[in-house]
């Protein structure tokens, strides 16, 4: 079908010509133009495992529109942060766009900014590029490294939950063994090779690990002056144990694999401060050390606009077994950032780990669909499928439902596990290949200092966020 669109007249010394323009008009674009005022909108903040898993699953019903706001434009994958930040493997290997995958689908649809504000008695938020309405709201901003109210361990140690703060942590690491080499006394060398971790949970055993691993394999054969640099990593927390989680098996194996690697694991001592160089310990002793790694917990992000009373431990939203934000009927909270304790199986709530995110997020968007269909709703269920760390190379522990594996097998899961749920054919294959290419050589090709001078201008940008912050309160 064609209309008649534009009327140009052309002069051209006595004559007059008209030319009338056809431009093809395409029924069904117009027609779904028309039908998106009558569509349920529906807006997802944050791009985690849970909104983009409640989006795939409800993007193929034609009668929602959604919309997608996050601070970056890119999903990641949390749980390998800690390759990236030991350059093990690239950003891109476990980022990908919201864009490309939200490629030719019609009632998809992104918006870049932070959040600001739930204003529920109008049914919109405020982001910092903007104000969105809608009839459904989805909160999953999941969670934030937690400092226990310590100023100074907030303003100079290093936390591992963005992109940003892995990359920055890379150079960090790289630039220290730079100026250790070029150290003028044993004191100054020391202090700039210790690295503390902070938190003896999977992430820090896992960081470790392989920090352990790139002394091990790597320092010794391209930094020749530091044959020691193994020795260097401390592993504290204020638990009797690490991994303390899981399995009694996996605490084991644990603590074994890091000591032959030459960890110095520190336990029932918690961090206090971090001043001048020094980490203080809870018995007094102190580590001197440039770089202090936090990984010792997190809190929900802050979502301002909702109720005090619904918000619970850990700032963690409250909601029923349908994840519904308690005292709202269309405002939903999933993953790390809700409190559910409606679940049987977990009367405390539930661990703030990918897959209940992953399930909560595909459950959410089955219930979407019956309350549209004016159905009976579903209440959220977790199966707990097991979890998993990676100590060293060819070395994990895994905890199964019904038992716990270790060793060569329990890696080797682990490696498909943390493929699969890649979102791009092109990220499963970039990361299989990065990880081939690294365990086989022992030499992976990523210690690259790309952003030396943007480490210092964060550092000063967040004692400056800190100052302010004080100012105001």
């Amino acid at each position: 079908m064609s209309s008649w669109c534009d009327l140009s007249y052309l002069i051209n010394d006595q004559s007059i010509f008209i030319v009338i323009l056809f431009i093809p008009i395409n029924p069904e674009k117009n027609k779904r133009s028309v039908m998106a005022n009558n569509l349920i909108k529906v807006v997802v903040v944050g791009g985690g495992f849970a909104g983009i898993n409640l989006i795939k699953s409800l993007a193929k019903d034609k009668r929602f529109q959604i919309i997608l706001v996050d601070k970056n434009n890119y999903h990641f994958f949390p749980p390998l942060l800690y390759q990236v930040s030991t350059a093990f493997i690239e950003p891109s290997s476990i980022s990908y766009p919201f864009r490309r995958l939200f490629q030719e689908k019609e009632n998809l649809r992104f918006h870049m900014g932070s959040l600001l504000k739930v204003n529920h008695q109008e049914n919109t938020i405020e982001t910092d590029t903007g104000v969105l309405s809608y009839d459904y709201l989805v909160l999953g901003l999941g969670t934030e490294s937690n400092f226990f109210g310590m100023q100074n361990v907030k303003e100079k140690s290093w936390p591992m939950k963005t992109i940003d703060e892995a990359l920055n942590l890379r150079n960090t690491i790289l630039i220290n063994m730079e100026k250790a080499v070029r150290a003028e006394t044993i004191e100054e060398r020391e202090r700039l090779l210790n690295i503390v971790i902070a938190g003896g949970g999977p992430t820090g055993v896992e960081l470790a690990g392989m920090l352990a691993e790139l002394g091990a394999n790597i320092a010794r054969k391209e930094y020749p002056e530091i044959p020691d640099y193994g020795t260097h990593i401390y592993l504290v927390d204020a638990g009797p144990v690490l991994l303390s989680p899981m399995s009694k098996t996996a605490q084991n194996e644990a603590t074994k694999v890091l000591s032959n690697l030459g960890v110095k694991i520190i336990l029932n001592v918690a961090v206090k401060d971090y001043v001048d160089g020094k980490v203080m310990m809870a018995d007094g002793n102190t580590i001197e050390t440039c770089t202090l790694i936090w990984a010792s917990g997190v809190i929900a992000r802050e979502v301002p606009g909702l109720p005090a009373e619904s918000i619970g431990r850990g700032r963690r939203i409250l909601v029923d077994e349908y994840n519904r934000v308690q005292n709202f009927n269309n405002v939903f909270a999933l993953g790390d950032q809700c409190l559910q304790t409606t679940d049987p199986k977990f009367p405390n709530g539930h661990p703030q780990v990918a897959q209940v995110a992953i399930q909560q997020g595909e459950l959410l968007a089955k219930n979407l669909k019956k309350i549209a269909d004016k159905g009976d709703l579903k209440p959220f269920s977790y199966n707990d499928k097991g979890s998993m760390a990676i100590i060293s190379k060819y070395n994990a522990v895994a905890d199964l439902p019904k038992f716990s594996i270790k060793g060569f097998v329990a890696w080797f899961i682990w490696l498909f596990i943390h493929v699969i749920p890649l979102i791009g054919f092109r990220s499963k294959v970039e990361l299989a290949f990065s990880w081939f290419f690294s365990f086989i050589t022992n030499d992976p090709t990523l210690r690259l200092i790309i952003r030396p001078e943007a480490n210092k201008q964060l550092r000063v940008q967040r004692q400056g966020e800190s100052s302010t912050s004080q100012e105001r309160a």
